[in-house]
């Protein structure tokens, strides 16, 4: 099993015809992941990658495509809060935003009103989501990511390349990874994510990427250590040598009253019982040992 996408997800690409979006359709496609049809305003009839429909509005996509379920934005960061609620107003269950640079009161508005349909958002400003071998909604490099049982979610897009690099290498595929995003308003947090793969019969263990900012990842380990996670949980948090008091990376990696620091992260982690990686490349062998450590208190 998976979570959020797998061989039943059928895709529609928002901004299809713009330059991020030929590439990434193209790259999904060969990917194997099922795209029905792309929407572009004013493009309506375009055929892209010889397979792919463009539609003047999401609504008509729905109505030639009803099978659709998902779609994927790559609509300019002014013009993607209408992207959402088009595709949240036509019906579609899984909306991922890649588009980067979104006005943090258009992702309030769009990701509340997301939530009051039952509909789940991730991003903005993310690489999005892959079920290794199944399909990719998202802008990620496939062919590093194998299909296996560790479930990741991350707020950094390089980190987990890097990370699902890593863990291939070991012989750790991954049910899915989830990119959420590094902006400080999302849709799916870390501890959704989480609680999602908890519930999933094909994860048998977790790998958490955070960085600075935030509270995310503080609010993950107090419910784990206050919770019954029977699934091992190791982490890694980016940000340990960011000098006090300098504004660094994503939006979202703001720290404020105590909280937020890398330290601040990693004492919540430790103090829940997640073994928290110091590199990226320690993170097969913690996992290994938490994986045995949990077998032992679970029973065979």
């Amino acid at each position: 099993m998976t979570i959020l996408v797998g061989n039943d997800t059928k895709v529609l690409v928002q901004g299809a015809t713009g330059r991020e979006g030929r590439l990434h359709t193209a790259a999904m496609l060969r990917y194997g992941t099922k795209i029905l049809a792309g929407v572009t305003p004013g493009r309506g009839g375009e055929i892209i990658e010889n397979t792919v429909p463009v539609f003047n509005t999401v609504k008509q996509a729905v109505e030639k495509f009803p099978q659709l379920n998902s779609s994927i934005i790559f609509v300019p960061a002014p013009f993607a809060s209408d992207a959402v609620y088009e595709s949240i107003d036509s019906g579609l269950k899984l909306i991922v935003v890649i588009t980067e640079h979104v006005p943090i009161h258009d992702s309030i508005r769009f990701t509340n009103y997301a939530y009051s349909k039952g509909v789940t958002i991730i991003g903005p400003n993310c690489p999005g989501i892959i079920s290794p071998g199944l399909s990719k909604i998202g802008i990620m490099p496939g062919h590093i990511f194998s299909k296996g049982q560790v479930g990741m979610v991350s707020r950094s897009g390089t980190l987990t390349y890097e990370i699902a690099w890593i863990l291939t290498r070991a012989g750790y595929g991954q049910s899915t990874a989830v990119g959420i995003g590094g902006d400080p308003i999302i849709g799916k947090d870390l501890l959704e994510i989480v609680e999602m793969f908890a519930e999933d019969g094909g994860t048998n263990s977790i790998v958490v990427i955070g960085e600075i900012g935030g509270d995310a990842e503080e609010r993950l380990a107090g419910k784990i250590k206050h919770g019954n996670f029977k699934k091992p949980v190791v982490a890694f948090i980016a940000g340990r040598k960011a000098p006090p008091g300098k504004r660094m990376g994503h939006a979202g990696a703001i720290i404020s009253m105590g909280t937020g620091t890398a330290a601040s992260k990693i004492e919540a982690f430790k103090s829940a019982g997640v073994p928290v990686a110091e590199l990226p490349s320690q993170i097969p062998e913690l996992l290994q040992r938490e994986f045995e450590e949990k077998k032992k208190e679970n029973g065979p």
